[in-house]
């Protein structure tokens, strides 16, 4: 749902392909962000909700209607009606995914049960674990919630993701960082497309870092996100250099 001001939203989302036919307008203001981004590319993300909060039980019923059961959900903590998306996309026999940012206590009150892939970093995933330190996450993970597929973000550390009894682990590359906007959008989103078209688990880890790599080393949110020929062209040429090692736990 877009606002007043939303038209430069839809016209990126159109310029790049994407289904506009369940955009709905408000009179509203749009949701957007105030970015922060240091002299390091590191970022501070103010959030104001506008229409991003103005869902309604009947548009998201209408919208999952529209599609069959196979596919995926990907919600975020940014909009009302989070956990009902959720109960009504496993209804229907959707995966259903949730990138549990941000992190607040109206996160646990959310049907994780019903969650396929839950995406966290360290400080999101303890919290959702009830544990204190970052190797215990998994293992909690896995005990509360037996069939949750869990990606782990650890920012310059790299990534460890767990899907079933497979698991995998990757660093990052060495690129110079401008600004870390959209970096983890862009990691999130070319994991689980290749995740959910059956790769494995470290092949999908690799190209999500290529494309948050090549994000990282350009100003901006969205106009930062590489298109994936791109991306498979730097996995090719090995234009980034050598993927690191995993960090580790802290």
């Amino acid at each position: 749902m877009i606002g007043c001001d939303g038209d430069i939203l839809y016209d990126k989302l159109q310029e790049n392909g994407v289904n506009l036919a369940f955009i709905e307008r408000s009179e509203g203001v749009s949701g957007h962000a105030i970015i922060q981004v240091d002299n390091k590319g590191q970022n501070c993300i103010l959030l104001y909700g506008g229409t991003n909060q103005a869902l309604t039980k009947e548009y998201v019923d209408r919208v999952l209607e529209a599609f069959g059961g196979e596919g995926l959900v990907l919600v975020q903590n940014e909009t009302n009606l989070t956990g009902y998306i959720m109960e009504r996309a496993h209804e229907k026999g959707l995966q259903v995914a949730i990138n549990a940012s941000p992190m607040d206590e109206k996160v646990l009150s959310f049907p994780m049960e019903y969650v396929d892939w839950l995406v966290v970093n360290e400080i999101e995933g303890a919290a959702i674990a009830s544990c204190e330190k970052e190797s215990e996450i998994l293992p909690a993970l896995k005990q509360k919630y037996p069939k949750m597929n869990v990606l782990l973000t650890l920012g310059k550390r790299g990534a460890i993701c767990g899907r079933g009894q497979e698991s995998a682990k990757s660093g990052i590359y060495p690129v110079k960082v401008v600004d870390t906007t959209a970096a983890g959008d862009t990691f999130l989103g070319y994991f689980l497309t290749e995740a959910l078209n059956g790769a494995d688990l470290h092949d999908a880890l690799v190209l999500a870092s290529v494309a948050s790599s090549l994000c990282v080393q350009v100003m901006g949110a969205s106009d930062s996100v590489p298109l994936r020929a791109d991306v498979l062209e730097a996995l090719r040429t090995s234009a980034l250099g050598e993927l690191g090692e995993w960090g580790g736990w802290r």
